[in-house]
């Protein structure tokens, strides 16, 4: 019987032993790991690589642009060197998806913050608000957006786009797309009449091909877009966005944004405040 005890005592003490070591491996884990990243002391972050002056390659393969350039600020401030964010361009429709089920510890790509999204993704406070825009060669759309009535619009799949497009636009022909390369180049052989896309990609559009124009400029304040993060990843939201707004107020942002936007209105909410 003794014996018995003996070896009930020892098993009891070596599993409080096992589960002592237990805390003390995760608290370890933790400390090595306080973002909760894919990969300890890597950031990986799903982005596009077509568009400018958002987030696009360069001919060297490089990603590069206002997002890819702020984010690795921010990051910098949170405490990760360059060689520790690893860029990987992918269709605009699944990047959300592939935040969420881990494939990607962020998304950058100038995403708007949207009721629908933050079901699938936990978002940064905003760093970026714009326009929308109409882009097409087509005389007979103008300003007026009823004049897209029985056309083909072309929109990127998944953005805020489509969502304003279907809302807004019920008379026309929606045609998605998985980039915005695409989406123009059906624009110039036809395929569709005209494409819908952020103010600053067509305004870049417009400059490549002079028979397109901006047709229509629509207000986006109401969807700021904002870095996007696993649900539930506290830490690294909360790390963002203290390193975006301390790099808001010293002016980083203000910067990146004459660098990239040149002429374009600045929203006061992300200038520094007195």
């Amino acid at each position: 019987m003794f014996h018995g005890m003996t070896t009930r005592f020892a098993s009891l003490a070596a599993c409080a032993l096992l589960a002592f070591g237990g805390t003390i491996a995760g608290a370890q884990a933790d400390e090595d790991n306080p973002y909760n990243l894919i990969q300890a002391g890597m950031v990986s972050v799903g982005t596009l690589g077509d568009a400018k002056p958002y987030a696009f390659t360069t001919a060297t393969g490089e990603f590069t642009g206002f997002d890819i350039e702020f984010l690795k600020e921010v990051l910098g401030r949170v405490g990760f060197a360059e060689d520790q964010i690893q860029f990987t361009g992918q269709e605009f429709a699944a990047l959300l998806p592939s935040v969420a089920n881990g494939r990607f510890d962020i998304a950058a790509a100038a995403v708007g913050i949207t009721e629908q999204r933050e079901e699938v993704v936990d978002f940064s406070d905003g760093y970026l608000a714009g326009y929308l825009s109409v882009l097409s060669g087509d005389e007979a759309i103008t300003e007026d957006t009823s004049s897209l009535g029985g056309k083909r619009l072309g929109v990127v799949q998944g953005t805020l786009q489509e969502m304003y497009a279907k809302k807004n636009f019920p008379e026309a022909a929606i045609v998605q797309f998985p980039d915005n390369n695409t989406g123009v180049a059906a624009l110039n052989n036809g395929t569709v009449d005209a494409h819908f896309l952020d103010y600053e990609a067509a305004k870049d559009y417009g400059e490549r091909y002079e028979e397109l124009k901006i047709k229509a400029n629509i207000p986006s304040f109401d969807a700021p877009a904002g870095f996007a993060v696993k649900p539930g990843n506290d830490a690294l939201r909360e790390a963002l966005n203290k390193a975006m707004h301390d790099a808001m107020q010293e002016g980083v942002w203000r910067d990146l944004y004459q660098k990239w936007f040149p002429g374009s209105p600045m929203p006061e909410q992300y200038l520094p405040k007195e």
